[in-house]
């Protein structure tokens, strides 16, 4: 089996996770959070939705980390990033995570908000 390093050129990915953090480009960020190509920023939740909105013309997709387990979004949460020209990806944030990373490092257009995790 070949194993190859992935390269993420300027890009920030995800590192790992914990209870209640991320860690991302090296630094360990508590959670919630938004991580995008060009960095992180802390996130209230589903009532912040207006830093996601802006996100619109640097995203495609916006993957949103429920937790520990999937659960529902609320309705108007996904219809204002729909609204916006977001899609809009729901998982687990470990999966999140992943994803992310995997679509960051072919260079598309992607963000991940996450809520924590219990680290289990």
């Amino acid at each position: 089996m070949q194993l190859n390093e992935i390269e993420f050129g300027d890009a920030v990915p995800i590192d790992g996770y914990g209870p209640g953090f991320f860690r991302v480009a090296g630094t360990a960020h508590e959670a919630p959070l938004v991580v995008t190509k060009k960095g992180v920023f802390s996130w209230a939740g589903y009532d912040e939705i207006e830093g996601l909105v802006e996100l619109a013309n640097q995203i495609d997709v916006l993957f949103i980390g429920t937790g520990d387990e999937i659960s529902h979004i609320p309705k108007d949460f996904r219809s204002a990033l729909e609204d916006a020209g977001v899609g809009v990806e729901v998982m687990n944030s470990s999966s999140a995570c992943r994803t992310y990373n995997v679509l960051l490092s072919e260079d598309r257009r992607v963000a991940a908000a996450l809520f924590p995790i219990n680290g289990t």
